[in-house]
């Protein structure tokens, strides 16, 4: 799957500072190989279900604490500076297992930035940017500590916390970084036998660096595991209800969180929804659908630009489509010069993909597959694809993609058991997208060689009892399908629907006044917008 994530403005607005690009997106996000993680579809999409969605109910835990867990929430957060002015930080520890709370601990990194004040404190606002694997703590210190809406830091603490499994939390790791290197040059859309067999040995070597470097954290990654472990940091933090904003796959993480707990739900905003309900190969043809339809809306607003080097005036998606899909080609059959590295298909896939998630970021990718296609420069499309693998101009991978995976292979049993189901299901993925299909059928074969059995499946979250809960939805939204939002409002007894018409991954805090005035009232107030509220 694609990452799912919300992309972190900076100076060129809609990406951020260490990477051209996000997370999902704080998250995040998602690409190219074993951990892409979401894509979107409009209204309008007629992509035909081929499952139908789980019907089974994700079921609450009792109200009362049992008291094998009780020295997990009345822990006493020892706060210190963290490196970074304004901020503190702590570590918390939940069980590694909850089944067998006696078997170990798991260490959570915990970030905060207090109330600025003036006005009464209304407690801790808990954030995730999505992912899985997106780093909340970085994400609160470089991003949403400095540019969240003056009302609402000065009304609560800005909380996050890295999920069990992600960055400064305790962490899964796979590979090191020449390997990854090697990885993502891995060719995803194979031509032969040959080439299939060693798509699916990268797979097989991806699975067994994660499995032979933590196997006992990798069993205990999901979903499920970080929603509980946030009800312990709600605990910790002196919160009676947990007030929280989630990003693309933090609205999976916090919905989870309210059919666990619905009687602790406070003010929660779930961004850019996923659909629960949903198996893995369904979500992932519906994200593939997704980035078609937001390739179409790059594409119709690239020919009206005098620099689009895929057509000009008057061509039509269908054509730039082909256009793009012609350089694919070439660069499958040899890469191009890209500052000292080459640049093949896959990576430049992934380039163009991370730019689906924000129409800001659509002029950087014109410049870049100009010079890729009429320069044989491929350093600025480069430049997209290590910001969605989070690759650092040293080299080094954060812990992103290796997260990714393990939570995802973990949440959910594999869409594919090996090659001859993929190859399948290639005529689906392919109408889906005809530019992007074939890759992203290929990618979803990741988890078939996941050394942890999956513990997850498909359910419904209908959080009965809880307080409003606000789910939005952007129409056209590259990561997380409209109808994801849809399916989650009518799911979530208490939803309230609103939603963004417009482009992009994820809406608060894009540029829409609409959406983030009720949002920021829902915040602030406790009024929730009213169910079906559109802005633009």
């Amino acid at each position: 799957m694609h990452i799912r994530r919300a992309l972190r403005p900076n100076s060129s607005r809609g990406l951020r500072p260490r990477t051209p690009l996000r997370a999902a997106r704080a998250g995040g996000t998602l690409l190219a190989a074993a951990a892409l993680l979401a894509s979107a579809c409009s209204p309008g999409t007629t992509q035909r279900r081929t499952e139908p969605a789980a019907d089974a109910a994700l079921a609450a835990l009792p109200r009362a604490t049992p008291p094998i867990l009780s020295p997990y929430y009345e822990q006493k957060p020892a706060w210190r500076s963290c490196g970074v002015s304004g901020f503190e930080c702590t570590t918390v520890k939940a069980p590694l297992d909850y089944d067998r709370p006696d078997a170990g601990d798991v260490r959570l990194a915990v970030a905060r930035k207090k109330a600025s004040g003036p006005g009464k404190r209304l407690g801790s606002l808990l954030l995730n940017p999505g992912g899985p694997g997106g780093a909340a703590v970085a994400y609160l210190q470089h991003y949403a500590g400095v540019g969240y809406p003056a009302e609402i830091s000065a009304r609560y603490d800005l909380v996050a916390t890295d999920p069990r499994g992600v960055s400064r939390s305790e962490s899964v790791q796979c590979l090191d970084d020449r390997d990854m290197d090697t990885y993502t040059q891995t060719d995803f859309t194979p031509d032969d036998s040959k080439e299939t067999d060693a798509l699916v040995a990268a797979y097989r070597k991806f699975a067994e660096g994660c499995g032979a470097r933590d196997a006992r954290l990798l069993r205990h990654v999901s979903t499920m595991e970080a929603a509980r472990d946030m009800d312990i940091v709600r605990a910790v933090l002196g919160d009676g209800k947990l007030n929280y904003v989630g990003a693309s796959y933090g609205t999976f993480l916090g919905a989870t969180y309210a059919g666990l707990f619905p009687d602790r739900v406070g003010r929660l905003v779930l961004d850019g929804a996923m659909d629960p309900s949903l198996s893995a190969r369904q979500m992932n043809l519906d994200q593939t659908a997704g980035f078609e339809e937001a390739f179409q809306s790059f594409a119709k607003d690239c020919v009206q630009q005098s620099d689009c080097p895929l057509g000009g005036r008057g061509a039509t998606p269908k054509q730039v489509g082909e256009q793009l899909a012609a350089f694919f080609r070439r660069l499958d059959a040899r890469s191009i010069p890209a500052g000292g590295r080459r640049l093949g298909e896959s990576l430049a896939t992934t380039g163009v993909i991370a730019a689906m998630y924000d129409q800001a970021a659509w002029p950087q990718l014109r410049s870049a597959l100009a010079s890729a296609m009429k320069q044989n420069d491929g350093s600025a499309l480069l430049a997209l694809s290590d910001s969605y693998y989070e690759r650092d101009s040293g080299g080094h991978y954060s812990n992103l993609m290796y997260a990714n995976a393990a939570v995802n292979c973990l949440d959910l049993p594999a869409p594919f058991a090996g090659p001859e189901q993929v190859e399948e299901y290639l005529p689906a993925f392919e109408k889906a997208s005809p530019v992007f299909g074939r890759g992203l059928a290929w990618n979803t074969l990741n988890c078939a060689y996941w050394p942890v059995k999956p513990t997850g499946r498909p359910h419904r979250i209908e959080a009965k009892g809880a307080a409003p809960i606000v789910v939005v939805g952007t129409t056209r939204d590259p990561a997380t399908p409209y109808r994801w939002a849809q399916s989650l409002s009518r799911q979530l007894f208490s939803a309230r629907l609103l939603t963004y018409d417009g482009d992009g991954h994820t809406a608060y805090r894009r540029g829409s006044r609409c959406i983030d005035s009720e949002i920021n009232t829902y915040l602030l107030q406790g009024t929730p917008p009213a169910n079906g509220k559109r802005c633009s």
